[in-house]
């Protein structure tokens, strides 16, 4: 799913950070005896493309942005409502391979493609190599999918897939439902101008194996995602990306769903593409 650090040293997309979950009601550990303590490989399941983007050293993070001089009076911690409102701008119309495309030369439409872009990286495509080459080539520019196709195939090696419960293709066992999904909850510009744009992404993840002889059940984890765009071919294309842990909010008490509850849910509950 995945991608993360020129990412930075904090890892990709699936995190280590701790849980509270409550068990289904039934008793016993999640998925019929997985511990989540246990979970070590998918939670380096999205750290993989940070290591990709360490090893192809793209473009440093830096020169954040954030000015607060424009916040209200009195008030210096509140954020700006344009950073956080809906805008009502229509979301794209176009596609290619699948992924939203044709996004507007201006802030908001660097926005919406940094939080659709986030959706993909996070999405199972990322595990089988056919659909992962076009991804890269759809949403990065030609010069950095270049640098990463090899590195992202030796990153998800064989090896690696069967650490996560998957075959060389990245299809789950029979009977069960891998999960990696990207869920934005809000995006921010850093630093904006119209051929480049720093954009970053607050988002929570869901990884893991759904299904009943499952030891890695699907887990949430919390993070931000920095995406580097430059205006390419009439559309904003990814240039380099970090990552960071968090924000994570405080965990509920929520009852902790069956395997096939999760399954289900997966089947029946589609994405959505996101704009400002």
């Amino acid at each position: 799913m995945s991608l993360g650090d020129e990412r930075e040293s904090s890892g990709g997309y699936g995190g280590t950070g701790q849980t509270r979950t409550r068990l289904p009601e039934s008793g016993g550990d999640v998925y019929g005896g997985a511990r989540r303590g246990g979970r070590s490989s998918s939670r380096s399941l999205v750290t993989v493309v940070g290591v990709v983007v360490l090893l192809i050293a793209a473009i440093a993070f830096a020169n954040r942005g954030g000015d607060d001089s424009d916040s209200p009076a009195g008030d210096e911690n509140q954020p700006k409502s344009s950073a956080t409102a809906a805008s009502g701008a229509r979301p794209v119309d176009g596609k290619a391979g699948g992924i939203p495309a044709g996004f507007a030369q201006d802030e908001q439409g660097a926005q919406s493609a940094a939080a659709n872009y986030a959706v993909t990286l996070g999405s199972t495509g990322m595990f089988n190599q056919a659909s992962r080459h076009s991804i890269v080539d759809t949403i990065y520019t030609p010069t950095a999918a270049a640098k990463l196709q090899s590195a992202m195939d030796q990153a998800y090696s064989p090896d690696f897939l069967s650490k996560l419960g998957l075959d060389e293709n990245g299809a789950a066992p029979e009977g069960s439902t891998f999960v990696s999904r990207t869920v934005p909850v809000g995006t921010k510009v850093e630093q904006y101008s119209t051929s480049s744009a720093k954009v970053s992404v607050w988002y929570m993840g869901l990884i893991g194996m759904s299904g009943q002889s499952s030891t890695d059940p699907v887990s949430s984890t919390w993070k931000t995602w920095t995406f580097d765009l430059q205006w390419v071919n009439n559309d904003w294309k990814i240039t380099a990306d970090t990552q960071k842990d968090g924000p994570a909010p405080v965990p509920g008490d929520d009852r902790a769903a069956t395997s096939d509850e999760i399954s289900k849910a997966i089947e029946e509950y589609g994405g959505f593409t996101y704009a400002r």
